[in-house]
């Protein structure tokens, strides 16, 4: 599902979006309470229910969380959410 600029992700607000590759959609949004940008993975809806491919979704915000490279943007929240279009 490809999200457009303005559609809210929880407390997230998409801005535009960063690239796609296997696992999924990258995106850049905007986090109003703590007023930074962030990066947002978005799963295919079809991996919504695949155990192996959640495994490694965790595992791979399990290990950019651990990063501390200051060019590189760390994991801080593992969520499931709904789009709301504003």
């Amino acid at each position: 599902m490809a999200l457009t600029s303005g559609t809210r992700l929880g407390p997230y607000e998409i801005q535009s979006s960063l690239g796609a590759g296997g696992m999924g959609e990258v995106y850049r949004a905007r986090d109003p309470r703590l007023k930074r940008e962030v990066a947002i993975k978005v799963l295919p809806q079809a991996f919504s229910s695949d155990a192996d491919r959640l495994r490694r979704f965790e595992q791979e915000a399990l290990a950019t969380a651990a990063l501390t490279i200051p060019t590189f943007w760390r994991c801080s929240t593992l969520a499931r959410a709904r789009a709301r279009r504003t």
